[in-house]
């Protein structure tokens, strides 16, 4: 896979460090990366957008799914995850997830996080959406994330790793070779570099989280703007899967205008007995599945729309008057700390919900050691699509799949840096290989900018083109207006900068608004293609599931001229990513094309 050739417009870097490894993000699947990888010896760098505790992480309420009780097996895990992932999981990385994801969570408690225990003194475990058993193993009540990112903060502060917060990353650095050599990025005043800067590595592994701020109303924070998913894509990098962005069906509704972070009302609440309800108390999701409220999250929001437009409603509501106050404060009391911050007593009154964007389960392609199709690039987490949420992701799965796969990361770059310094030491290394070690020297930035920026007003409109068109419901005539219009802001862009070489300041806001940009087209693209309904997916023009035409993966590269290439895999399946390419140029070789290109 070669590179497009396309970089933000932005200063060159005025300063730079150099490592082994530099992981862009801080939530838990890039801090549980970062500390593997200095556990193995790599020199390692993380730098995070704001500060280390800031990502999304932090904002989990549920919990961490692992099949930790008695009774429960991974093979329980597995199935439970097949049937939300609608028939587009990969099976084989599901069971990855679920036999290495134990482990995983009692190292995790060995790191310094503290769950909720039992009184027996065993680890606390409830249900969710989806789930057949107590599996989801919490903190604080409903601080699971909170919990889990102070561990592993603390545990990266207490190693001394080197970290550069308040950084957005801009682009990653290749070599003559088109093998990673780092990334670009802006410090934004608070760190310890100010101004764009670079970070020298021959691994980059990108654990940026979503892109919910793509739709105006989200319960992302404000920095989850696909700044992961941009920068692979300008890298040359495939992303799958992004029309599956899923939609948590209880968001705490503040109003039809309301904008940006909404509070989560935790899928926990249901696992404990709240009901959902319309205006005149009734229960509308008993009959509609077997599991009720508990059902995947995708049949949840559907329940909950298809009864707003019955009843011309703006939204449900969330009964939970039964758990009484002392559960309320106990259970969940930082959702009951939000709710009534907006002036709502969930204690004696019901809740109103709605469904609001919530988390990407495409993202950047990656095989089961979280290598992308650009040598040198690893994603994980909410960033990347393995093929563990196929066309909906199963409830708590999303930190599950950050520990277990970032752990297959760290390992898979200690082993390679491992084997290119014992090659070196018996004087084996390949003359065409950069001096590993060592740190590869990038190719120069190109003369002028190759992608133009948007006016940093242009967030807000990208925001409720996708809201309209793009939303919960859509449809071939809605994705079709959403295409065009966000086409219309591409070109806009594209050609101010070809007529007079201007283009929009540098800055974030504008980088921010330009990333965004780019995965709504690729976001829509996919939706207008998958013409059916499956998962997150919802097509109000093609209702029912088409797994004879559909049970596949939508697969989307960046052209270096700006345009998009889409096409579907043959199978549901994903084919290689073909990490071996980048030994097989560097020794003079041709790599073997990818499927799609033969």
């Amino acid at each position: 896979m070669t590179s497009t050739g396309i970089r933000l417009h932005a200063p060159a870097p005025g300063w730079s460090i150099t490592a082994d490894v530099v992981v862009v993000g801080s939530g838990v699947a890039g801090l549980t990366t970062a500390l593997r990888c200095d556990a193995a010896g790599l020199r390692t760098v993380v730098v995070t957008k704001a500060r280390l505790d800031d990502g999304s992480t932090r904002w989990a309420q549920g919990g961490i799914a692992a099949a930790l009780g008695e009774g429960d097996t991974p093979e329980q895990h597995l199935d439970d995850t097949l049937v939300a992932g609608a028939g587009l999981c990969d099976e084989d990385a599901v069971r990855i997830l679920v036999t290495e994801g134990p482990d995983a969570v009692r190292r995790l408690i060995e790191t310094g996080a503290h769950f909720d225990e039992s009184e027996g003194g065993g680890l606390e475990l409830t249900r969710e959406g989806g789930h057949h058993r107590r599996r989801i193993a919490h903190a604080g009540g409903d601080a699971t994330g909170a919990e889990i990112s102070r561990a592993l903060v603390e545990a990266v502060r207490a190693r001394g790793l080197r970290t550069v917060e308040n950084a957005l990353v801009l682009d990653l650095l290749t070599d003559a070779d088109g093998g990673t050599a780092g990334v670009t990025l802006h410090v934004m005043g608070e760190g310890q570099h100010d101004g764009v800067g670079a970070v020298h590595a021959p691994a980059v592994v990108l654990a940026t989280g979503g892109m919910g701020q793509v739709f105006s109303a989200t319960t992302n924070p404000s920095v989850s703007t696909g700044d992961g998913v941009a920068l692979a894509l300008r890298a040359g990098a495939e992303v799958s899967d992004l029309e599956f962005v899923q939609f948590h069906p209880t968001v705490l509704f503040l109003g039809p205008d309301a904008e940006g972070q909404q509070p989560l009302v935790s899928e926990a609440v249901r696992g404990e007995g709240a009901h959902l309800v319309d205006a005149h108390g009734e229960r509308f999701m008993v009959g509609q599945h077997e599991l009720a409220e508990l059902a995947p999250r995708d049949i949840v929001a559907k329940g909950i729309m298809r009864r707003m437009q019955e009843q011309g409603a703006e939204h449900m509501y969330l009964d939970a008057r039964h758990f009484g106050a002392h559960m309320w404060e106990h259970r969940f009391p930082t959702i009951l700390a939000a709710c009534r911050a907006h002036g709502i007593d969930p204690v004696t009154e019901p809740v109103p919900v709605a469904p609001a964007a919530h988390y990407a389960s495409g993202g950047v392609r990656t095989d089961s050691r979280g290598r992308t199709t650009v040598p040198g690039l690893y994603a994980c987490g909410e960033v990347a699509c393995t093929g563990v949420h196929g066309a909906n992701r199963l409830a708590s799965n999303s930190l599950l799949e950050g520990l277990v796969y970032a752990e297959r990361i760290a390992a898979d770059i200690a082993d390679r840096h491992e084997q290119d310094r014992r090659e070196e030491s018996r004087g084996e290394k390949d003359p065409h290989k950069e001096a590993r070690p060592g740190v590869p020297s990038p190719v120069d930035r190109p003369a002028k900018p190759a992608h133009p920026l948007l006016a940093a007003e242009a967030r807000f409109a990208i925001q409720r083109i996708m809201t309209d068109g793009a939303g919960v419901l859509r449809s071939a005539a809605s994705l079709e207006t959403a295409a065009d219009r966000l086409q219309r802001l591409h070109s806009e862009a594209r050609d101010a900068l070809d007529e007079n070489g201007k283009t929009a300041e540098p800055g974030v806001d504008t980088w921010e608004a330009t990333n965004l940009l780019c995965v709504a087209r690729v976001l829509v693209a996919a939706a207008r293609l998958r013409a059916e309904t499956r998962g997150c997916h919802w097509r109000e023009d093609r209702g029912e599931r088409d797994d004879t035409d559909w049970r596949r993966h939508i697969v989307v590269r960046l052209n270096p001229d700006r345009t998009l290439a889409v096409h579907t895999t043959d199978t549901p399946d994903f084919p290689p990513t073909l990490p071996q390419a980048r030994d097989v140029v560097r020794a003079g070789g041709t790599p073997s094309p990818s499927p799609q290109e033969q």
